[in-house]
């Protein structure tokens, strides 16, 4: 097996209603109109010699080294910049030809470092294997020149190593102009730009060293770069890779296919799939960099149980771990009831592997207590779009936004929690569509190079159900409803209810001015450019879910959506910015404790039935406990075991110290990660769980997209997670004898409807699969509700706004609003264990000037922060970003302990906390707070503690 190559067209190959047939070296070839002859030759196999070109950009014509001859036509015209034309005879070997050709190579060559041999891109240099392609043999201008290489030279420049996952080497640049397009054109942050004139042009990173620069390490240019000139240091350091494996990204919901390119089991570089439908090559500093957490030294490599959480760690074997964490639960149920123990399952792991979780309870446990992380970020959106629209996930596939005039974002921040799709949303916008943005904090996307939002509704925190209404009440008392879509496609008695309703006069903008802060002249140009702009698309986050009206805003949204006819179409759509990889998947397999796998309910006879008819046992028909519920029922003392598969909701989930007395409280904790997490703190069995580069099996991402998860080294611990399920479930009593992953997916196909189409051996011949993949669809389904809505017609749902009951007031003035940031991830497990945290080393808060000034605040100052459930200190960041009355921070880091300050106010439909509004008061401070005191205290007592009393045999 060895490293998979790509081809490279050279310039992108776009799809077109004509086409046309010219002949290449005598054989005819009939391409798309708009294809240049370069990528039209290389359809034919034919490699013309290139530089500057590749498929990832567009044409730009500077290197000279592709020319061609075209007959009856004067000189030799470069093939990327030359479009095919029917009829056209094109040469692209002749005698002149190479002539021209190696004397534009001895140019680069004179004045490039003739050191291959011990360079690091050694044997994967396109400067190195174009030389060889136009057979340069000798370079008559000689090597010892003024020039770029030698130390010596006046424009000699030092490597910039400053960046900590790539190296910048200027001597080795020919300006081919690749990385700073790559920058432009592809990741969209203009950090990058040709400094100086002839002789004296080269790269620069806007004056400053990469690190300091608006570089967002997102690998692009280094990816574009065909010499050494940026580099990985794990290739300068390791040496070149000698296979690949294709494989999915354990980060956000966007879901990057990567080659994993290895040296053995050694990991070398992380390498975005140009095959991959999610990120089609691109990638971000996560994805493409932060994957080195995998080896990190912190790793669970060996199960480890304890009587109490105050008992050191003991290191055993498998055997003994798994059988003492069924003999406890087994004791658990016997003493306490069946309903007395329960599971969560993980948005990080497969859905192979969750699917078995929620199956253990089910099965195993022999009742319905599981959930899943997604009840704390996007619960609502499975409520408010299968009452809508009839099923629980977004409606378009990622490209589909290429084909939007109008685009709402809402309650996200994708260039730094969705980085891929963000850029492919910048170029979308840069090429005209229009931009709407709806959230209390000026993010990026309101203005940044070359894009700028037509309106930023900069609402106060709380308020997204009544500015959504508003938008609502403009769209029907101004006739922009689209009546013939309407009444073809949705239930027209629902609708006619739905519109006296929000044509109400205390929906109109200037009647919640006032409460939502945002000014009613802008939220009227704002509805009306979304009802009238064209293709209008609707992209949302955890700003909209995370709200004590999660689901009512979801549904709020799908009504605007189907009143403007904005579903169902490209360009259009209700999509949910998942926040995990694999928060769709988890949701998909039946980790509600009122839904099994494929969003059916528990109590449905035939389904339950059909159920049971294969795993062969009994199941409950009552739903179980969410999350709140069993940490409620734990402090009560009813609710004493729980199998936690990578997730931490000691730092996650809200109300810390909620959190954390019931994980006290409980007798029997079994966590299973790879890394010794807050949770883990209050645990007894610790089970060591596999990275994603240690696993097979599927995530599916936030437009329903199936991809394959492929293992490149054996699982540090031992055992794969779906292994370390299916050990504790026999042990239990209930046998589960899976070989591979792929026979899980059988029969989860065999039991769900929207995945009866996917196998295995399908995802390899297609690559990924949206469901539902069916009869009906048998190569999946890019885009939901085309023809019909799911449920059948389009329901529209009564949306009233109802205040939090979170409210400021003189001891709380402000509202604390969260979210994340480009270099961390979710707690940040992952991240904080690579050299990202170079860029993030710490939460911060950020508070408006004038909040500031009122308190004496000085940016960089420690401050408390203060709600109803706690305090904690952190830093302050001045920052106007945010608007008076509304902190920001993040939560990345375990130390912050954001989470004690939340509150345990939550979405009435699905518990989803309320992050998004918290009432808390900032001030100066010298010292952290009692938590964080006893955390830090703790942390270190635990790391004491974490020593085995002796090895297992």
């Amino acid at each position: 097996m060895g490293l998979i190559r790509e081809a490279d067209t050279g310039t992108p190959i776009r799809p077109a209603a004509e086409s046309v047939t010219l002949t290449i070296d005598g054989q005819a070839v009939t391409v798309p109109a708009g294809t240049s002859v370069m990528a039209a030759a290389a359809l034919l196999g034919t490699r013309i010699p290139k530089l500057c070109a590749t498929d990832m950009l567009e044409p730009f014509g500077s290197c000279r080294m592709c020319l061609v001859e075209i007959e009856g036509r004067r000189g030799t015209p470069a093939s990327c910049t030359t479009p095919a034309e029917p009829g056209m005879v094109v040469r692209t070997q002749t005698e002149r030809l190479g002539r021209l050709r190696r004397g534009v190579m001895e140019l680069y060559i004179s004045d490039h470092p003739l050191d291959c041999l011990t360079c690091a891109a050694n044997g994967d240099c396109e400067l190195q294997d174009t030389a060889g392609q136009v057979g340069l043999r000798e370079v008559r201008y000689g090597t010892e020149g003024a020039n770029h290489v030698h130390a010596d030279s006046p424009l000699a420049l030092p490597k910039d190593r400053t960046n900590p996952y790539f190296t910048y080497d200027p001597s080795k640049c020919i300006v081919c102009n690749r990385c700073v397009r790559a920058c432009e054109e592809v990741q969209g942050t203009f950090a990058l730009t040709i400094e100086g004139r002839g002789f004296d042009s080269r790269v620069s990173a806007g004056g400053t060293d990469f690190f300091a620069s608006d570089c967002v390490s997102c690998g692009a240019c280094v990816q574009a770069c065909p010499t050494a000139t940026l580099i990985e240091n794990t290739v300068i350091e390791q040496g070149q890779p000698e296979h690949s494996v294709v494989t999915t990204c354990a980060y956000c919901g966007v879901g990057c296919s990567f080659k994993a390119e290895m040296q053995g089991s050694t990991v070398i570089r992380m390498v975005p799939y140009k095959a991959g439908r999610a990120n089609e090559g691109h990638s971000c500093v996560k994805g493409r960099f932060a994957w080195g957490y995998a080896h990190h030294k912190d790793r669970i490599t060996q199960p480890m149980i304890r009587a109490r959480i105050t008992d050191p760690w003991r290191e055993v074997s498998w055997k003994e771990a798994i059988a003492h964490a069924a003999s406890e639960f087994r004791r658990i149920q016997a003493q306490y009831g069946r309903d007395a123990v329960g599971g969560i399952t993980s948005s990080r792991c497969t859905n192979e592997e969750t699917y078995l979780v929620q199956k253990l309870v089910r099965a195993g446990f022999g009742n319905n207590n599981v959930d899943t992380c997604a009840r704390v970020c996007h619960s609502p959106t499975g409520y408010g779009l299968k009452a809508t629209l009839g099923t629980s996930a977004g409606t378009q596939d990622f490209r589909s936004v290429e084909q939007s005039d109008v685009v709402l974002v809402i309650g996200a921040n994708p260039t730094e929690g969705h980085p891929v799709f963000a850029s492919r949303l910048k170029k979308r916008l840069r090429a005209g569509a229009k931009l709407v943005v709806i959230d209390p904090r000026r993010i990026d996307l309101v203005r940044g190079p070359h894009i700028r939002a037509a309106h930023h509704l900069q609402l106060r925190p709380g308020s997204n159900v009544a500015v959504v209404n508003a938008m609502a009440h403009v769209i029907v008392t101004e006739g922009l409803v689209d009546e013939a879509y309407v009444r073809e496609r949705c239930e027209i008695g629902d609708f006619e209810v739905w519109a006296r309703f929000i044509a109400e006069a205390r929906h109109a903008p200037e009647a919640v001015e006032d409460l939502t802060g945002v000014p009613a002249a802008e939220l009227r140009a704002a509805a009306r450019l979304y009802a009238t702009g064209g293709r209008a698309a609707i992209y949302y986050g955890l700003g909209v879910t995370e709200h004590s009206q999660g689901s009512t805003m979801v549904m709020a949204m799908a009504n605007l959506a189907m009143a403007t006819g904005n579903v169902g179409r490209e360009g259009t759509g209700v999509n949910p910015l998942r926040g995990q990889n694999n928060v769709q998947g988890s949701c998909d397999m039946g980790s509600f404790p009122h839904e099994l796998p494929g969003y059916r309910h528990v109590a449905d006879d035939a389904t339950r039935q059909s159920f049971e008819a294969l795993w062969g046992v009994r199941l409950e028909a009552e739903p179980g406990l969410r999350i709140p519920n069993m940490l409620d029922e734990a402090v009560e003392g009813r609710f004493l075991g729980l199998y936690v598969q990578g997730e931490d909701i000691a730092q996650s989930d809200p109300d810390t110290q909620h959190v954390t007395a019931a994980l006290r409280a409980m007798e029997c904790v079994v966590v299973q990660d790879i890394f010794l997490n807050e949770t883990a703190k209050y645990a007894h069995v610790l089970l060591p769980g596999s990275s994603f580069l240690e696993k097979d099996g599927t995530f599916t991402n936030a437009e329903r997209r199936i991809n394959r998860v492929r293992k490149v080294m054996e699982p540090l611990g031992g055992l794969a997670d779906w292994q370390v399920t299916m050990a504790l479930s026999s042990a239990l009593g209930y046998a589960m004898t899976y070989a591979h992953p792929s026979e899980i997916m059988d029969e989860i196909a065999a039991l769900t409807p929207s995945f009866a189409g996917v196998s295995y051996a399908k995802l390899e011949a297609l690559g990924s699969i949206q469901w539902p993949c069916n009869e009906a669809a048998p190569e999946g389904t890019p885009m939901m509700h085309v023809d019909r809505f799911v449920r059948g017609k389009g329901r529209f749902m009564l949306t009233d706004f109802v205040p939090t009951e979170e409210r400021t007031g003189p001891r709380f003035p402000l509202i604390l609003t969260t979210g994340r940031i480009l270099t961390q991830y979710n707690v940040g497990a992952q991240t904080r264990r690579t050299q990202n945290s170079r860029w993030h080393e710490e939460d911060v808060l950020e508070i408006h000037p004038f909040d500031a000034e009122l308190r004496g605040i000085r940016d960089g100052d420690l401050v408390s922060v203060e709600s109803r459930s706690g305090d904690i200190a952190i830093r302050a960041r001045i920052t106007e970003r945010v608007q008076p009355g509304v902190v920001y921070t993040t939560f990345h880091h375990a130390k912050t302990g954001a989470n004690v300050i939340t509150t345990d106010f939550s979405d009435w439909a699905t518990n989803c906390p309320e992050y998004k509004v918290t009432a808390v008061q900032v001030r100066r401070t010298n010292r952290p707070s009692d938590w964080q005191a006893r955390f830090f205290e703790e942390d270190a007592a635990l790391t004491r503690r974490a020593a085995p009393a002796h090895a297992a045999e």
